[in-house]
């Protein structure tokens, strides 16, 4: 009976991590599109060329609540609370290398 339960308990677990990581995959999908949008409307000094790796290195950076932050702004729209979140997120030196990292490898600087 408790190898059942066990094996009841492992299967619930890895259906549990499925559904997580389907969950994630859909906010960073969604995260995307709010990102590049924030960008090209309220980064201006953001070349056009560098907005992918730019968008890239901001989800790669961001914490599960930003891309939270993300998700909700691709259902209400863009806000002064999503142009903090990215401002806050490209301040980082982890996301200040990423940059430099993505813009010279895909040639682009």
């Amino acid at each position: 009976m408790r190898l059942v339960l066990a094996a009841l308990v492992a299967l619930s677990l890895g259906a549990c991590v499925e559904v997580q990581t389907a969950v994630d995959n859909t906010a960073r999908t969604a995260a995307k599109g709010v990102i590049t949008e924030t960008l090209a409307t309220r980064f201006p000094q953001v070349p056009k060329k560098l907005i992918t790796p730019f968008t890239d290195c901001i989800i790669d950076n961001s914490s599960a609540l930003e891309v939270r932050e993300y998700a909700r702004a691709a259902v209400i729209g863009v806000d002064d609370t999503t142009v903090a979140t990215v401002r806050g997120v490209l301040a980082r030196p982890e996301t200040a290398q990423c940059l430099q990292s993505r813009a010279l490898s895909s040639g682009l600087v």
